[in-house]
């Protein structure tokens, strides 16, 4: 019986599944709230077994590639990080811009949780240069996913020069194991996300967004306008073919897990299993993924650029376009140091707000304003961060292939599993 119930829905789409789950979480949520805190387990269970194999997934997929990386091998990521930064800053344009054309009031509350923001954008860049030299077992703990990059890499090039083959072989081993495991728990998402769209719907319901309508109309309107115009432009300019197959699939198979799991970093197994599907170069994709999960924040610029203007409007501080770019670099640079958890990029708010002098009582109000609408913006903000990681790690691919002549309309879309 098992077997055949296995063999059923290995037939069946993964995102076909996921859409059942979520319709039967939404259902029971709406109908049998009692049922609610017995989904929730599995949706914290999904939730922290990718974030609890995403940093072992990581180092080990990282140092592997290095350590494999023959002389002359092709991880270029100097397109992919220019990507990273374009798309983030173009980002934030769009949420400045929709921010000046539908002026936002808030209706500013303390916020309850004790948050310690940083003070200012030096100290966002001196703590993520300093997350580079962590210690390597506190960073794994931590899932400080720039200090695994950094040691993942460190140990990937001195394996290369000084392991044996033998040596070089049990690493690959221990990565093809890992990603195993990992395509495990990614079997395990309809039932996890029935279990997060149930605890979404069940405890935090809609009464509370009803207040911020018109924030939340900016900034999710912002979210589709780069997710569904601005990134397509930016993959067409690149490889000069119709981007939206490749932006549909990022979406469907990236953000839809991103939205439920709220997390970029819980995402990346998600993504480095895509990147795979769509035929990319793993040299490139084991290191731009993670890397992307920490700085490829286009949804947290947006959120940053938007709420600061928001409460700069209800103050009633005048913004003039210089200090408007301005913000736009500041959000840009603060959303690096979002690090891909949920809610990141709404610590970061007070920094964009010392752009207009507002004082840090005021700001951490508006850090309260965005845990209130966090149920449906965090979400969105992760499904775009999450999803053009992959959009812009094969971009950068794709269009290299285009200038080879190589490129075809078959490569845009993810091969079945």
């Amino acid at each position: 019986m098992f077997t055949a119930i296995k063999n059923y829905l290995g037939r069946v789409a993964l995102i076909k599944q996921i859409a059942v789950g979520l319709v039967i979480g939404i259902l029971i949520a709406v109908f049998v709230p009692s049922l609610v805190p017995v989904l929730t387990i599995f949706g914290d269970l999904f939730v922290r077994a990718l974030k609890g194999v995403a940093p072992v997934l990581v180092f080990f997929l990282v140092m592997n590639a290095m350590a494999q990386k023959r002389a002359g091998g092709n991880a270029n990521m100097k397109p992919i990080i220019l990507l990273y930064l374009l798309g983030t800053f173009c980002a934030s344009l769009v949420g400045v811009t929709l921010s000046f054309l539908f002026p936002s009031t808030l209706h500013l509350q303390v916020a309850n949780a004790e948050i310690k923001p940083p003070s200012g954008i030096v100290e966002v860049l001196h703590n993520l240069i300093l997350s580079v030299v962590d210690n390597p077992v506190s960073a794994i703990l931590n899932a400080n996913y720039i200090g695994i990059l950094g040691w993942a890499i460190i140990m990937g090039i001195a394996f290369r020069s000084a392991g044996t083959p033998g040596t070089k072989a049990f690493l690959n081993d221990i990565a093809k194991s890992i990603t195993s495991v990992v395509q495990w728990v990614i079997r395990c998402a309809p039932v996890g996300i029935m279990g997060l769209v149930a605890q979404s719907v069940g405890t935090s319901g809609l009464s509370a967004l009803l207040g911020y309508i018109q924030l939340l109309g900016v900034l999710i309107a912002s979210y589709f306008f780069v997710a569904l115009l601005m990134n397509p432009l930016i993959v067409f300019l690149n490889i000069r073919k119709n981007p939206y197959p490749l932006v549909w699939a990022t979406i469907r198979e990236s953000g839809v897990y991103a939205f439920f799991t709220r997390s970029s970093a819980a995402n990346i197994p998600v993504n480095l299993n895509l990147c795979k599907r769509l035929g990319l170069n793993p040299d490139t994709y084991t290191i731009s993924i993670p890397l992307g999960a920490t700085i490829n924040m286009a949804g947290a610029s947006i959120t940053i650029s938007v709420l600061a203007l928001a409460a700069a409007h209800t103050l009633g501080i005048e913004v003039d376009l210089p200090t408007a770019l301005l913000l736009c670099i500041v959000s840009s640079i603060g959303a690096c140091g979002a690090s891909g958890v949920a809610g990141g990029s709404l610590l970061l708010i007070p920094v964009a707000c010392a752009s207009f002098g507002i004082g840090n009582d005021i700001a951490m109000q508006v850090v309260g304003v965005g845990f209130v609408i966090s149920v449906l913006e965090d979400a969105c903000e992760t499904a775009l961060n999450s999803s053009s990681d992959v959009l812009f790690t094969a971009t950068a691919e794709f269009a290299q292939r285009a200038k080879e002549g190589t490129l075809t309309s078959a490569d845009l879309r993810p091969r079945h599993q």
